[in-house]
């Protein structure tokens, strides 16, 4: 994790920036009391394509500043050191405008996904504190929780991708001649696999161009791309 904060020159200036608005690398704070809470941007732009947080910017695009830059540092520091995992690489920068301080925090994208969003929550029956993990991405101007197929396709992505054709996957491009979406589990009923290798197999395809993983909600399903629809 990296974490350095001086001025320096940018292509697109705040004002460029914040006349923007949020989208799906830009996103505005107006203030920041919770470490959990911005973990949980920081943690979507890294999984995602990277994305810049303005701290002292309003929803609406009015600049408000912060209070404290130390303060505001020292929680932005404990979210990527014990609410990410791994702890992505960030860079810092106080910068004056409109006679206001603001925070940028620029979040590349990461060489290293996932990156986990670390909950701090209680056991139902010991109220004892746990930690609970979510994976977020970043879509459009909101960070979404990413879903079980997401997740694997970016485990995925640390090792080179393999894929052959055999009568598994036979079945399952017939399949989808005659229909337009599969799951994981409808794919492990159908060629009497488990959902983890039903998963892997559909992942490999993703990231190979012959399957497209969509989002519905809160679940994931899989459809040939156009190039392949008979």
């Amino acid at each position: 994790m990296t974490l350095r904060c001086w001025p320096r020159p940018e292509v697109l200036t705040l004002s460029d920036i914040i006349g923007q608005g949020e989208n799906l690398h830009t996103e505005f704070k107006r203030l920041v009391h919770s470490a959990e809470k911005i973990a949980r941007p920081i943690s979507a732009f890294a999984n995602t394509s990277g994305g810049t947080i303005l701290i002292g910017v309003d929803d609406d695009k009015r600049v408000v500043g912060i209070h404290s830059e130390k303060e505001t540092l020292e929680i932005v520091y404990d979210a990527v050191q014990h609410h990410i995992e791994p702890s992505p690489v960030i860079e810092t920068f106080i910068e004056e405008f409109k006679r206001r301080m603001i925070l940028k925090v620029i979040i590349p994208e990461s060489p290293h996904k996932p990156h986990f969003h670390i909950e701090e929550a209680r056991d139902p029956e010991t109220l004892k504190p746990v930690g609970k993990t979510k994976v977020y991405l970043r879509e459009g101007s909101h960070n979404r929780a990413a879903t079980e197929e997401h997740i694997a396709l970016l485990q995925s992505l640390r090792a080179p991708v393999s894929i052959s054709f055999g009568n598994q996957e036979k079945k399952l491009l017939d399949y989808l001649k005659t229909h337009t979406r599969i799951t994981a589990a409808e794919y492990g009923i159908l060629a009497d696999i488990t959902i983890h290798e039903a998963t892997a197999t559909l992942v490999s395809l993703v990231r190979t161009g012959t399957m497209n993983l969509c989002t519905e909600g809160k679940s994931s399903y899989f459809t040939l791309p156009d190039s392949l629809l008979p």
